[in-house]
């Protein structure tokens, strides 16, 4: 039976690929623009790929990102799992803690922790000296929100308690338990927040700018200042590098094919 498409859908989709599409080509022809008189070249984007200054601050993004995603999911993943099985009262606090870097500027954010870090803990300099301590702590605190309620809507698709109990029952350990039943159940919900979290990173400048290091959406700022047509370039790989990477996590966590599916199976009770 062949489905019917709607011209609503048709026209929504229309719609939806002209608001996605327009400004992405309308940058690429600006981004190709040069000389008095207008002419399309390769110039910007040549300029771009051989600055230094790009590749340097790509890669310090890219790690800032990945740094990031693991101690986000390192952190949130067995809390989401314990929260769900064993404290479920505490829910409805931890979604409310989830909310307040919604209600925090990043400035404010950013100066609070300049202040905690350098007044109360007096942390020491390599900490507030480096981007991959110190920023990756205000990136995993923005995050928050995002990779919890993803994280959590993951762990509701699924009974916890089920899953838990079984493998238990079949006398898995609670290490065996989390990595090999509870994992793979909310793999998808995992990779959901790390692609959030990539791009939050690679497009935060706020924080990264306020605490003087030079990462790629504030080198982006940097030559937007002075070189309009090499900013709308860059702009361009921006997105195409936050998308590659998003293709590259979603591949790697992709489960593997297999014709056999493994299921878990708990032994029926013998009644007497």
């Amino acid at each position: 039976m062949k489905t019917r498409i709607s011209f609503s859908s048709v026209v929504w989709l229309f719609v939806g690929a002209v608001y996605f599409f327009v400004p992405l080509i309308a940058t690429l022809l600006f981004s190709l623009k040069t000389g008095p008189n207008y002419s399309y070249s390769l110039s910007a984007w040549s300029q771009v790929i051989h600055d230094q200054e790009f590749w340097k601050t790509v890669k310090l993004s890219a790690i800032l990102a990945l740094e990031s995603i693991v101690l986000s999911l390192g952190l949130l993943v067995p809390t989401a799992y314990w929260v769900h099985l064993k404290l479920p009262r505490v829910r409805t606090y931890v979604e409310f803690v989830t909310i307040l870097p919604f209600v925090v500027p990043p400035i404010i954010l950013t100066v609070g922790l300049l202040q905690l870090f350098n007044n109360d803990l007096h942390a020491p300099v390599w900490y507030l000296g480096q981007p991959y301590t110190f920023l990756v702590s205000a990136y995993v605190v923005l995050a928050f929100p995002y990779v919890y309620r993803s994280l959590d809507a993951g762990f509701r698709a699924i009974d916890v308690h089920t899953l838990t109990e079984a493998a238990q029952s079949l006398g898995a350990s609670w290490r065996t338990t989390f990595f090999r039943v509870i994992i793979p159940n909310v793999r998808q919900a995992a990779l959901s927040g790390a692609f959030l979290t990539l791009a939050i990173v690679m497009g935060e400048f706020t924080i990264a700018s306020l605490a003087l290091f030079n990462t790629f959406p504030v080198y982006i700022n940097q030559v937007n200042q002075e070189q309009p047509y090499e900013a709308a370039s860059l702009s361009l790989l921006s997105f195409l590098i936050t998308w590659a990477a998003m293709a590259g996590l979603l591949l790697v966590g992709r489960p593997p094919r297999s014709g056999r599916r493994r299921f878990l199976i708990v032994p029926a009770r013998q009644t007497r």
